[in-house]
């Protein structure tokens, strides 16, 4: 089971970042989505930033700093947790896979983290 948490982890770091910099690049599909969901353009950058603080936490615990990697595996569980809430009250359903993805992966991540301290 560890092995699948490492890869679980690893993969949420990914995902984080490369999301946070399609975030930042103003991706079309980012910026439909979020209009979908009723989120404001300008915050957009500011929520890619707390993805790839996410990412960067996990990563740190990944290497050796456990709490921090904790802390940013609960950061981004709640992140997502509000991505999904988001979605449902939008009633945006057709692709509440891909936060709900994102979501499991932090759970994961955090499982993963807390097995270490």
């Amino acid at each position: 089971m560890s092995s699948v948490l490492i890869i679980a982890t690893v993969g949420c770091v990914v995902a984080n970042a490369s999301i946070a910099i399609a975030d930042y690049a103003r991706a079309p599909f980012v910026l439909a989505n979020s209009a979908e969901v009723r989120l404001p353009p300008g915050a957009v950058p500011y929520l890619a930033t707390l993805k790839l603080l996410g990412a960067a936490g996990l990563l740190m615990g990944l290497l050796g700093l456990h709490r921090l990697g904790l802390a940013a595996g609960i950061g981004l569980t709640v992140f997502f947790i509000g991505a999904v809430l988001a979605h449902v009250r939008a009633r945006v359903f057709r692709n509440i896979a891909f936060p709900g993805g994102y979501l499991l992966l932090a759970v994961a991540s955090t499982t993963f983290i807390v097995g270490r301290l």
